[in-house]
């Protein structure tokens, strides 16, 4: 295979993409529109399974991507210019993987070329969220969560 035959994001920098190629990357796990929690002392994070207001608990993607900032005003905005302030993002995800040059698992859609492939092995959080209204944010420590799966990092 020729180096313009490969996929884009396997011979391109991240910072060199182009907004549609970055925005493609998205795996649709929901995992980033999680609440997540840091230890004040030692900044681990943890993640909860208390989701986003708009987040489609089916699809895993945002209900009103669009408008997300000015609905969600927490909400934080992946970029190639701050990717790398992420450190909390999960293993699995595409972004992360691309950092530390890590091929894409299989059953990301550029991969497998099915939006599905996510939800089918358990990668997403379909089925596994609570909804914001759902839950008490003040006690956020009770609906903390760890990953079922994990890649080979």
């Amino acid at each position: 295979m020729t180096e313009l035959q490969q996929p884009n994001w396997t011979r391109k920098p991240l910072a060199g993409m182009t907004p549609e190629e970055w925005e493609i990357l998205c795996d649709g796990c929901g995992r980033c529109c999680l609440f997540k929690l840091e230890d004040e002392d030692s900044g681990e994070i943890f993640f909860t399974n208390v989701a986003c207001r708009l987040l489609d608990s089916d699809t895993c993607r945002c209900m009103d991507y669009e408008y997300r900032f000015q609905l969600v005003p927490g909400c934080v905005k992946l970029t190639q210019q701050n990717i790398y302030d992420f450190n909390w993002l999960p293993d699995t995800c595409a972004y992360r993987r691309l950092i530390f040059e890590k091929p894409l698992e299989w059953w990301h859609p550029l991969i497998s070329e099915s939006p599905h492939t996510v939800h089918d092995v358990g990668i997403s959080m379909r089925g596994k969220i609570i909804a914001e209204e759902e839950a008490d944010l003040d006690q956020l420590e009770q609906y903390v969560i760890s990953w079922d799966n994990q890649t080979d990092e």
